[in-house]
Order: structure tokens, then C-alpha cells, then sequence
């Protein structure tokens, strides 16, 4: 007979899936070796540590294609093999794959911004940042307990703190960095309270546990769960800029590296989507009757105050071209919001969220693309304003017609056919569920936001102002450009496949 020592350290072993776990290690080894290789290579070879993050990065995503063969779990429970903490399943490798293509295209955007920052920015401080940030990204998806999915979050969320402030001596990033730190904690704390409650209800932090045990709570603790639910909700709304937790956007956005704008605005909200699907859909189905109108309002509110706002936006005012990509942003945070709305009134929930997940893969597409161009003349015109776009076809017809293509797809119109696709498919999704009120807000928002999509398309066609600026376009912003190009027409031409690639296969 063993002894209970002995049966003890076999509870404690773990057998790891090294390969379920590779895209989110890889991505933090290759943060630890930028870190040490940094105290070692010269001011001139700094540039190599970039392209070393570039490549680790695009080796992270490359180690999704061996999982898609099926679901890989591992960090099990010994007496539940079923019940683990981090899940490798279709809803994961596609947020993954946001994730870290994301993370590749703000990397080949960082490569020329800290080229053309002349030492302004620490590079080998940036790159560890960075890359820290993308693993903390890539592991929340794939985490099956509440542990792990507030570890991933914050591991996610403390480096883009520093990234959002580190440009020394800038006033206007310290700014923003503060502010994006403060509203970032005090999101985390109220979904800690909230994670507590559910927690001190069911007893266990897995998310499945979580879902079979809170239908079966004592009576007296219902007032708890739903306390719990409503304050978790409340900090993830925080983290996907929902309205009225948005306000720290548009600072952040303009007082950040552009690169990292581009960053906070695909991989930042697919974070904050992931963890919330995660909670609502997977954790706590039988309170949907708590969290469904909530979301639904917010969904409402969120894109309505984010197009307006975008609207609002004066072409000529400094730093104008990225906070109406802010705004733009927190409205499509809106559209985002309406299919897991949707799920908790839907008797096809999977379907629901895979409404989301695609939409979320062709909005990170397309907007990269709009920052990548906002970045190539960003170089000549430092404010960024819209109007310093205006007769970009006669300098640069390809950056031009890109960027069309990108606020096309945005706006959701032909030849945009992937955005139109995305938008007919959230709205389906209300519909199915019976929130006929929520799809007329967001086809009227939908309208609202054509008027500047499509007032700062008509302004890279116009006559420019004096002499046209040549703009040079160096290999990273090339590359930039050409992948997020390439899969934007792709999707344009066979949309079908992004939703039958978005099957969550949650359930």
C-alpha cells in the first residue's frame, strides 16, 4: 500500500501537453531572451532584437497548426481528467491566432517607430514588454479556471502600462499610461470581488465545475452569485472600453506609441472578449437572465456614444486620424458586444459567439491595415491629423487605395465584403435572438458611422494642398501592409470561410 506522502506527490504531478502550451511559452521565452540579450548587444545591433521578436512571434502563431487537428487539454485534475486549466479548442486557437497576428503586425509597426524614435524609446524594454504581453494575450483564451484567467489578464494586461509610458519625458504619454493604469486597476479589483463571490457560492474556480454548481446554490446565496456576476461584468467592461468605462481610450490611444495603439485596440479588446465569453458563456449559462440584458444595454450604449464620438472628431485637430480610429473602436466594442448578448437568449449559443469571434478576426484584420497607413504618413506628419491625408493617391495610390479598402471594410461596404459580411452576421445573431430593439440601434449606428469612414475616404482622393509628400514605405510597414492587404481582399472574396474557421467549439 502506498503511503499518503506517496499518494499526495501523485496528485501533485502533472503530465504537461508541451505542445497545447507552445504558442503562449514560446512567445514568453522569447521575452526572457530579448531581456538578457539586451544587456549584451550594442546601441547599433539593437534592430536585431526587434526582428528576433518578429520571428518569435510568427513561430508562436505557426505552432497553432499542429493543434487543429483536435482539443488538447492539459493542467487536469487528477481525480477529473475532464475538469482543466487550460484548454486548447477551436474558440482558443482562433482568438490565439488574433492574438499573436496581432501582436506580429504592432511588432513590424514597432520596428520602423523605434527606427525612426532616434533612442526615444528603449528598445530592448519595449520588445520584453511586448512580447510579455502577447503571451499573457495568447494564454487567456485557453484558461479554463478563474485563476489562470485573472493571472493571463494582468500578465496581459501590466506590460501595455509601461508600453503606453514609455516614451521618457513625454507629458502626454505619462499621461495616458496614469490613466490607463488607474482605470485598469480598479477593473481588476471589482472583477476580483466579483470572481470572489461566485467563488465563496460554488466552491471551485474551474469554469465547468463553476456552470454545474451555481444552478444548485443555496437560495440564500443566489443575491451573492448575482452580485458576483453583475461586478465581474462590470470589470470586464472596463477592459473592451464598453461605455461608460471607455473614457481612458482616446488619451491612451494618442499619448501611446502608434504601434501600440494599433496593439491596445485588436489585442487589448480580444482579451477583454475572450475573458468575458469565457465567464458569461462557458462559467455562468443559468444567469443569463442576469447578464444578457446588461450586456444588451451596453452593446447599445457602447456603439451609439463611440460613433458619435467618432463623428465629432475635426479633421484638422492634432492627433485627429487616431483618436477617430479611438472612437471607431469603441463602437465596434459595441457591435462586438451584441452576439454574446444575443447568446443568452439564443438556443444556438455556439452560434452566437462564433458571430463574435468572426467579427472580431475581420475587425483586427482591417484595422491593423488602417493604422499601418496611419503610421506611413505619421513619418512625414507627426500630428496625425485626418486632413494630413488628404490627396494621398497622388503621393502614394496603394497606401491610398489600402486604406479605403480598410475604412470600406470598417464602415461596411463594398468592396468591404468581409465587413458587411461581419455586420450581416451580428445583426442576424440579434435578430435570432429575439433582440429585434438591439439590431435596429446598431443598424442606425451602423449608418452613423458611413458619414466619416466615408468622409475621410473621399479626403485621399481630393486634390492635396501644395506639392504632394513622397512617402517612403520601409520593409516592416511593408510587410504590415501587404499582410493585412492580402488578407482582407482574401476574406472579401470567400467571407464564408471566416465564420465556418470561427466555430468556438465551446460546447
Amino acid at each position: 500500500m502506498s503511503s499518503p506522502a506517496q499518494s499526495l506527490a501523485q496528485n501533485l504531478v502533472q503530465s504537461v501537453d508541451w505542445l497545447a502550451i507552445a504558442p503562449p511559452t514560446i512567445t514568453a521565452v522569447v521575452a526572457l531572451v530579448v531581456l538578457v540579450a539586451d544587456l549584451f548587444v550594442g546601441e547599433k545591433r539593437k534592430a536585431l532584437l526587434g526582428w528576433f521578436s518578429v520571428a518569435g512571434l510568427a513561430a508562436s502563431a505557426l505552432m497553432l497548426l499542429p493543434l487543429l487537428d483536435g482539443d488538447r487539454s492539459t493542467f487536469c485534475l487528477t481525480g477529473a481528467p475532464d475538469v482543466c486549466s487550460y484548454t486548447a479548442d477551436r474558440f482558443t486557437l482562433v482568438l490565439q491566432l488574433l492574438v499573436l497576428g496581432g501582436a506580429l503586425l504592432a511588432a513590424l509597426l514597432s520596428v520602423t517607430a523605434l527606427k525612426d524614435a532616434d533612442r526615444g524609446l528603449p528598445e530592448g524594454e519595449y520588445w520584453f514588454l511586448l512580447l510579455s504581453s502577447a503571451a499573457g494575450a495568447a494564454l487567456l483564451p485557453a484558461s479554463r479556471d478563474l485563476a489562470t484567467l485573472i493571472v493571463a489578464l494582468e500578465v496581459a494586461s501590466l506590460p501595455a502600462f509601461a508600453l503606453v509610458g514609455l516614451r521618457h519625458g513625454d507629458r502626454k504619454s505619462s499621461e495616458a499610461a496614469l490613466k490607463f493604469f488607474l482605470s485598469s486597476v480598479t477593473a481588476t479589483a471589482v472583477s476580483l470581488m466579483g470572481i470572489s463571490f461566485v467563488y465563496a457560492a460554488t466552491g471551485t474556480l474551474h469554469l465547468t465545475q463553476i456552470a454545474d454548481r451555481v444552478e444548485n446554490v443555496d437560495g440564500q446565496l443566489h443575491t451573492l452569485v448575482q452580485t458576483g456576476v453583475v461586478l465581474t461584468l462590470i470589470g470586464f467592461a472596463f477592459k473592451t472600453a464598453a461605455v461608460p468605462f471607455h473614457f481612458w481610450v482616446p488619451d491612451t490611444y494618442v499619448g501611446a506609441p502608434l504601434p501600440i495603439a494599433a496593439y491596445l485596440s485588436v489585442v487589448g479588446k480580444a482579451v477583454g472578449f475572450s475573458g468575458l465569453i469565457l465567464l458569461t458563456v462557458v462559467a455562468l449559462p443559468s444567469y443569463a437572465d442576469v447578464w444578457g440584458p446588461a450586456l444588451a444595454a451596453l452593446a447599445a450604449l457602447t456603439m451609439t456614444v463611440g460613433n458619435v464620438g467618432a463623428l465629432r472628431q475635426q479633421a484638422t485637430r492634432a492627433y485627429s486620424a487616431v483618436r477617430l480610429l479611438a472612437w471607431s473602436s469603441v463602437g465596434q466594442a459595441g457591435y462586438l458586444l451584441v452576439p454574446i448578448a444575443a447568446a443568452a437568449y439564443s438556443d444556438d449559443p455556439e452560434r452566437s459567439i462564433g458571430s463574435t469571434v468572426a467579427y472580431a478576426l475581420m475587425y483586427g484584420a482591417v484595422n491593423l491595415g488602417a493604422f499601418t497607413v496611419v503610421a506611413l504618413v505619421g513619418r512625414n506628419k507627426t500630428l496625425n491629423r485626418v486632413s494630413d491625408h488628404r490627396g494621398l493617391y497622388a503621393s502614394n495610390p496603394l497606401a491610398a487605395l489600402l486604406l479605403a479598402f480598410f475604412l470600406l471594410c470598417l464602415a461596411g461596404l463594398p468592396p468591404g465584403i468581409i465587413g458587411l459580411f461581419a455586420k450581416v452576421t451580428v445583426f442576424s445573431a440579434a435578430v435570432e435572438a429575439g433582440l429585434g430593439w438591439l439590431a435596429v440601434v446598431m443598424a442606425v449606428n451602423v449608418v452613423i458611422a458611413l458619414f466619416y469612414y466615408l468622409q475621410w475616404t473621399a479626403l485621399l482622393f481630393r486634390a492635396p494642398d501644395g506639392e504632394p509628400v513622397v512617402h517612403r514605405v520601409p520593409a516592416p510597414l511593408t510587410a504590415a501592409l501587404a499582410l493585412t492587404a492580402v488578407l482582407g481582399i482574401a476574406l472579401s472574396g470567400a467571407p464564408q470561410l471566416v465564420l465556418r474557421f470561427a466555430g468556438t467549439g465551446l460546447f
